[in-house]
């Protein structure tokens, strides 16, 4: 049952992989496919996932068993992204459970929502478009859009302002410590999404995040709780 959004908040944003969109189903192809290229191992499922917030780069790592001072790694890289941007066209990434009704519900309430992402724009933008999603967005901040990232309060600040609100009812949700950083240091609400790609050794509940959720189901109730005077 979908909870009837009753809340202050007026803008809601997101990151994209591992906390709007379940995006690991890609990778986990790709990420396979150039290790089978390369004669390695196949990357257990787990481990893709565990991996997916940190980027492209450690997902080269993690695949090809190189450091980035290894000769090879800008060509594996480079093959790596290729490999995505061409995934992306047959695209099995999907919005988490319960998610694309709280976008609706937005839609018919009011509430502005965004996308502020470490996601390249080119992948970012051609994801958005499959799902149908990129003309409902009204902001999507891309590292290209920005001269600091996350951790940095610019790309969040950048989607408030193209989005008209202020940071006092803004929220932001992601899945990595870096989310929960930039949201602190652009003084809005800062809420973990620990049903994200959460790295082996990582602690949710050191990154001192305003609320932290352990399903994306939660989202609307939790935003419900969120009353301003």
């Amino acid at each position: 049952m979908t909870v009837k959004l009753q809340t202050s908040i007026e803008c809601v944003l997101f990151d994209l992989d591992g906390t709007l969109i379940d995006t690991a189903p890609d990778f986990i192809q790709v990420v396979n496919q150039l290790a089978l290229e390369i004669n390695r191992p196949l990357v257990t499922e787990t481990r893709i996932r565990q991996t997916v917030s940190d980027g492209a780069r450690a997902l080269v790592k993690l695949a090809c068993g190189i450091t980035e001072d290894d000769s090879q790694f800008a060509n594996l890289n480079q093959r790596l992204l290729d490999l995505y941007y061409e995934k992306l066209d047959t695209t099995e990434s999907t919005v988490y459970p319960g998610l694309a009704e709280l976008l609706s519900q937005f839609d018919e309430v009011g509430i502005s929502w965004g996308i502020v992402t470490n996601k390249p724009e080119k992948y970012a933008e051609l994801l958005l478009q499959k799902l149908a999603l990129r003309d409902r967005c009204k902001s999507l901040v891309c590292p290209e859009h920005v001269s600091q990232r996350k951790p940095h309060p610019e790309p969040i600040l950048l989607a408030c302002q193209q989005l008209r609100r202020n940071t006092e009812r803004t929220v932001y949700i992601g899945d990595h410590v870096r989310d929960i950083q930039a949201a602190k240091n652009a003084d809005v609400i800062a809420i973990a999404a620990a049903y994200g790609y959460i790295a082996a050794d990582a602690r949710v509940e050191d990154w001192y995040a305003d609320f932290i959720l352990t399903a994306p189901e939660e989202t609307g109730a939790l935003l419900n709780l969120l009353q301003f005077a």
